[in-house]
């Protein structure tokens, strides 16, 4: 059967354009169809912007500790608009350079949403219909308003509140994910009362409980509000804008905007997907194999939409490896167990491998080190900021599996931590590695000895 592509891309978001760009160069015709701006979640609506809105936020610290180092900083003030039109600025640049790279590869780049149509075919809004020996779907996910309660309607996700028209003064954030807590950090630090809710005891599920709670701590800190273990009932709107939100607890408060950051679905309804016979998880996940093929074998996926690993590098890395296992000589083997991430509070917390609580699940035997101090920068600026380190360190084999760091600039750190445990470092790997002084960084080759031991099921001192 003659198909008029061998590779349509869904999806114009990091790891579909990824996909493209290396299937293109195998020598594959390839289109790409996009129905929102090229780049993505992360470029236009994620990762890029909400980076520039911490990096903006961040100089209301650096004004206060000024004062410590001798300077006199004088009156400040902070401009919303300024900063909406400066971050406009810089993602227009970032999706005009993806879509030159992406034509400079030899892909097509089609602006229009493209659905399934039949097996191999694939349909355009424009009613063009175009088959294809593969179909890659890489349409990533959505913000979620979770959960539902009356006058949901006038609340905003993430995705609506890098564009306000007018800064929130009061804000309201909901969720205690590493959405919520990163804009609940930016948003304080630039002048707005925040109040965080969530239906949970403490923020960061699913991180390392220690840092959860240095997490918390710092945004107390910092002026953040938390009410745990509650949620709002109603959003009412009222004149001027304001709205009135009726919390679980009986409790009410004023805000100007309501932040929903309660998860992300990915991004299938209305793709042909179901008519296809593709399997979808009950929330609408594609479900695909080690090589990140469905089970319809023309059907493959990458990235958020599959609900595996939601993060761009991840989809850019899968975006790669499945371009190269169709058209080139194969993919490189992914790792996934090194995969580290961040949130982008202020502090912030990276991490890498098992926290503590999973080791005590998976490992019969570990040690873990830790470290907890007060920054050399804040010994002048009077700052209560902490530093908090972590590794969880397997007790046989003595091979470094959990990293964890809490402070300044702990993304750069984890990067090459990760790397680190990408190559199998142990303990005695780190211990012989020279420290660099004086820096934060240097805490994690100087642990001597472990503050608690995991064995045979039972804590040792």
């Amino acid at each position: 059967m003659a198909f008029d592509v061998d590779f349509f891309v869904i999806g114009a978001g990091s790891g579909g354009v990824r996909a493209a760009r290396i299937a293109a160069g195998h020598g594959a015709r390839t289109i790409v169809a996009e129905e929102s701006r090229i780049g993505g979640t992360c470029v236009v609506r994620g990762c890029v912007p909400k980076k520039l809105y911490v990096y903006a936020s961040r100089f209301a610290d650096e004004f206060a500790d000024a004062a410590g180092f001798g300077w006199t900083v004088g009156e400040t003030a902070f401009d919303w608009p300024s900063l909406v039109a400066a971050k406009e600025k810089e993602i227009t640049r970032l999706s005009a350079a993806y879509r030159a790279n992406l034509a400079a590869s030899g892909a097509e780049f089609v602006e229009e949403r493209a659905t399934l149509a039949a097996p191999q075919r694939v349909r355009l809004a424009s009613g063009r219909e175009i088959s294809a020996r593969h179909v890659l779907v890489a349409t990533g996910a959505r913000p979620t308003l979770q959960p539902g309660f009356e006058g949901l309607e006038h609340a905003i996700t993430s995705d609506e509140i890098f564009d306000l028209p007018v800064f929130p003064q009061r804000l309201l954030v909901v969720g205690g994910g590493y959405i919520a807590v990163e804009f609940a950090s930016l948003m304080r630090r630039l002048g707005a009362e925040v109040t965080q809710v969530m239906r949970g005891t403490n923020v960061l599920r699913g991180f390392d409980d220690d840092m959860r709670a240095g997490v918390r701590d710092a945004m107390v800190r910092a002026g953040v509000a938390f009410r745990f273990g509650c949620l709002p009932a109603r959003i009412e709107r009222r004149a001027g804008g304001t709205r009135r939100v009726a919390l679980s607890d009986g409790t009410a408060v004023d805000v100007d905007q309501v932040l929903v950051a309660t998860g992300r679905h990915p991004y299938t309804n209305g793709l042909g997907l179901e008519a296809a016979g593709v399997a979808l998880t009950p929330h609408g996940a594609i479900l695909v194999d080690e090589g990140l093929t469905s089970n319809v074998p023309w059907l493959h996926a990458v990235g958020d939409v599959t609900d595996h690993v939601n993060l761009t590098p991840v989809a850019i890395r899968e975006g790669h490896a499945l371009a190269d296992r169709l058209f080139g000589a194969g993919p490189r083997p992914i790792r996934y167990d090194t995969i580290a991430s961040v949130v982008f509070g202020t502090p912030e917390l990276g991490a890498v491998g098992l926290t503590e609580a999973e080791a005590a699940v998976r490992l019969e035997k570990f040690d873990v080190y830790e470290a907890n101090f007060r920054p050399m920068k804040a010994t002048l600026s009077g700052s209560g900021e902490r530093a908090i380190m972590k590794l969880i360190v397997e007790g046989k084999s003595q091979k470094v599996l959990g990293a964890h760091i809490l402070c300044a600039d702990a993304g750069e750190m984890i990067q090459l931590v990760a790397v680190a445990m990408t190559l199998g470092a142990t303990k005695a790997d780190f211990d012989a590695t020279m420290a660099v002084h004086p820096t934060a960084a240097e805490e994690l080759v100087t642990m001597r000895a472990p503050s608690r031991r995991f064995d045979g099921g039972e804590w040792m001192a």
